[in-house]
């Protein structure tokens, strides 16, 4: 291993295994993105340095492959026939592992690749193993990865509580900067759960760090989250999936693209030049989905190219995007109906903006420069102030 690689938890716990896992019989929540440096799982690692403790597999949305797409596709349980071990997905007719799941198990082990957004699954998922493990007095320890974009900079109002769902269970803001092992224990205590949370820290990671920072391979941790950069545009560009706009699902460039049929580049980039976004470069240019919305036609829209990835605020740009659509197209701009994410009443763009407040705005065309930086702010220094109890990286 190079030495400026910063090294994962799963690495580390090989290593120094907690004491938690020396003896009794686990079970792991991880996907095909839950590996060590050299590529291999974390089942087939952890396996080998603990003989005959794991017990059971656990998959988040997408699947332990990540072989399905979005919203609601779920995966079926099964076994594991190399080892003869049950694989339960948390995707599924229960988003939380059941009793009968964790039925023999004496700890639970978490080793997932988080992006960084509040909408991605992979978060809630654990919080809702913490709550089924506490019922149990089952301890959970997470092995830590980097957040790929960062733990400095943070964007988008935090949740509001009337719109929670399993794309927002608590306020957390939309780019939160946190690891999956200090959201653990954020949730286990705000939400107050009452579990025995313990984290495997990384080695060498800090706040500042990108992922391209890390030293390591990127190893896409669901279908459409292919490389760094589409993880950097993920926290803004996902508000698309409640519009009738395609976000790039279906394309080599999913949330780094954005349009639809009746969208003209050049007018629309040029609208866009209105609201200032300025941390981003905005490509017009033409693509045709080979899946999900407008599949198999021809839509016009941009590209968004970061100028410097620090400075990439991502919400703020989609939100300037959003309006400039919202005025040039009318008639054609539109939100989706639920279902989403198992909410059937809420609007999609609601919970996942995590409040009404964009839906009504962009209706109003109250989408001014200033409005549009007033519905992308974030008291971001009270949020470091309460997320800052739980970092463990300085």
């Amino acid at each position: 291993m190079q030495n400026d690689r910063v090294r994962v938890g799963l690495e580390r716990c090989v290593v120094e295994p907690p004491s938690m896992l020396k003896d009794g019989r686990w079970g792991l929540l991880m996907n095909q993105a839950s590996v060590d440096a050299e590529f291999r799982y974390a089942s087939d690692v952890l396996r080998r340095r603990f003989p005959g403790q794991l017990a059971a597999i656990f998959s988040p949305q997408h699947g332990l492959w990540c072989e399905e797409q979005a919203n609601m596709i779920e995966s079926g349980h099964g076994r594991l026939r190399r080892w003869n071990l049950p694989l339960y997905s948390l995707y599924s007719a229960t988003r939380s592992p059941t009793a009968e799941m964790l039925d023999g198990l004496d700890a639970f082990v978490v080793d997932l690749q988080d992006v960084g957004t509040r909408v991605y699954t992979f978060v809630w998922t654990v919080s809702y193993c913490l709550e089924a493990c506490a019922r149990r007095r089952i301890p959970v320890i997470v092995l830590d990865r980097p957040n790929p974009i960062g733990g400095e900079i943070c964007e988008g109002p935090l949740l509001n509580v009337d719109f929670r769902s399993f794309v927002g269970r608590h306020t957390i803001p939309m780019r939160h900067g946190l690891t999956l092992g200090e959201l653990a224990l954020l949730l286990n205590d705000e939400m107050s759960f009452g579990c025995t949370v313990e984290v495997v820290c990384m080695d060498g990671w800090r706040r500042h760090m990108y992922f391209p920072d890390t030293g390591r391979a990127w190893v896409a941790p669901s279908p459409n989250m292919p490389k760094f950069e589409t993880a950097l545009f993920y926290p803004g560009q996902v508000l698309w999936e409640g519009t009738r706009i395609s976000e790039g699902r279906g394309t080599t460039m999913p949330f780094e693209v954005v349009g639809a049929p009746f969208v003209d580049p050049d007018e629309l980039v040029e609208e866009c030049g209105r609201y200032g976004v300025e941390s981003v470069h905005l490509r017009p240019v033409r693509f045709r989905p080979t899946f999900d919305k407008w599949q198999g036609e021809i839509c016009g829209g941009l590209m968004l190219h970061p100028r410097d990835p620090r400075g990439v605020r991502s919400y703020h740009a989609t939100l300037a995007i959003m309006a400039a659509l919202r005025r040039l197209y009318p008639e054609q701009f539109a939100w989706l109906p639920p279902p989403y994410e198992y909410e059937h009443t809420l609007m999609p763009i609601d919970i996942i903006s995590g409040g009404d407040a964009v839906r009504q705005a962009i209706d109003a065309n109250a989408t001014s420069p200033n409005e549009i930086r007033a519905l992308a702010a974030l008291d971001e220094a009270a949020w470091q102030r309460r997320a800052g109890r739980y970092w463990l990286y300085e």
